[in-house]
């Protein structure tokens, strides 16, 4: 726990770094234009098709009516944006930790590995093709999980559980991978992963609970409903910052771990702090130290 803090504090002070916030600007600059021109054309026509399937349901049709008669007509009005905005919450957070750990996960890790870890040697231990792949098929099984899990959502409390759970997993894959795959060899990384496997999932599930923030809007009134379009951009925001902070988190977790790593099994380029091997101390005060005259037939006789 003490890394995981110890790694945490780091990331929030490297967030105000000037190269960290410009990188920041264009996955959030894509998501936020994604998001404008996406509520812009569909948002409506989303909308009403949800609500002309929703009153295809007798069950539903007898359920607004009862609401119309006890006065909550705006809750059945409501009942169309939630769902849109349910099903539209999941592919959003995925495409920001995508988005993010495509243009800025290796960059954080380059720049924690120079800023605090300068003398680790960077053995690229994976190759982008790899890490896209590790990418795209963890994101795969996270959306057939979500996909698989929806039908839980409508148990109140489950719905707060199970999609940050997932993405927080999503998280962990993601980022640990992508953190290492530059300064690790395959060997050390599979070690890391396995050896810290609970810590990394942990840091995944708490960006996943951070994440699930603007979430919490939808599902605070009709009030925010009403605004949703204006609430989308915010949320992709949020989204966006909150997986940049994930990406320094895991940077710099992942990266010391690797320093102990090889600091443990005695590798070199563990760290510039190492302190030199006393044999070769010695060797050096052997060769400094002053040479004694010979002995000979005069030694020990006083001079005239």
């Amino acid at each position: 726990m003490k890394q995981i803090l110890d790694a945490f504090w780091r990331a929030l002070a490297y967030c105000l770094h000037p190269r960290v916030i410009g990188l920041s600007l264009l996955p959030l600059g894509l998501m936020l234009a994604a998001s404008f021109g996406l509520v812009y054309f569909f948002w409506q026509p989303a909308v009403a098709g949800v609500q002309a399937w929703l009153e295809s349901f007798s069950l539903y049709q007898a359920m607004a009516a009862w609401l119309n008669e006890a006065g909550w007509s705006l809750a059945a009005a409501m009942l169309a944006p939630l769902l849109v905005l349910t099903l539209a919450t999941p592919l959003i957070v995925v495409v920001c930790l995508l988005l993010v750990a495509a243009f800025m996960t290796s960059a954080m890790a380059g720049l924690v590995g120079q800023r605090r870890f300068p003398m680790l040697e960077r053995k690229r231990g994976a190759s982008m093709v790899l890490a896209v792949w590790w990418s795209l098929w963890s994101t795969v099984v996270a959306l057939a999980a979500l996909l698989v899990s929806m039908p839980l959502w409508l148990v109140p409390p489950l719905i707060l559980i199970l999609p940050p759970l997932i993405w927080g997993w999503l998280t962990y894959r993601v980022f640990a991978f992508d953190s290492l795959a530059v300064h690790a060899s395959k060997e050390e990384r599979q070690h890391i992963l396995r050896e810290h496997r609970g810590s990394l999932l942990l840091m995944g599930v708490l960006t996943g609970y951070l994440g699930a923030a603007p979430s919490l809007l939808w599902a605070s009134g009709a009030l925010f409903l009403a605004f949703a379009p204006l609430l989308v951009p915010l949320a992709i925001w949020i989204y966006t910052l909150v997986f940049a902070l994930a990406s320094l988190w895991f940077a710099h977790f992942s990266l010391a771990a690797l320093e102990r790593l090889r600091a443990d099994s005695g590798m070199p380029g563990a760290s510039d702090r190492a302190p030199a091997p006393a044999a070769e101390v010695e060797t050096v005060a052997f060769r400094e130290a002053p040479a004694l005259p010979a002995a000979g037939p005069d030694a020990g006789r006083s001079p005239p």
